[in-house]
């Protein structure tokens, strides 16, 4: 058991820096000045297709290691690992 559980820590540390790699590497969401005075035009064909650019991909595997995070750590805190 304890070796899964170091395991488990590798899995954490791994996916912590891909997160923190994949999430530096996106472009910002704001418009600079215009986007503080409310001018966001969200309708455009580049927001409407992100999904099947690089930024998509970018953002959906921020999203999936970020819920692979949170699965490890909810998993390593189980009483399992406790004793």
């Amino acid at each position: 058991m304890q070796a899964l559980k170091y395991v488990l820590y590798g899995i954490v540390a791994l996916d912590a820096i891909i997160l923190c790699v994949l999430i530096l590497m996106q472009q910002g969401k704001s418009n600079g000045l215009a986007g503080l005075s409310g001018q966001v035009d969200s309708d455009t064909y580049w927001s409407k297709n992100r999904g099947k650019s690089a930024e998509g991909a970018l953002e959906k595997g921020t999203r999936i290691a970020a819920v692979l995070l949170f699965i490890v750590i909810a998993v390593l805190n189980t009483t399992l690992f406790h004793g």
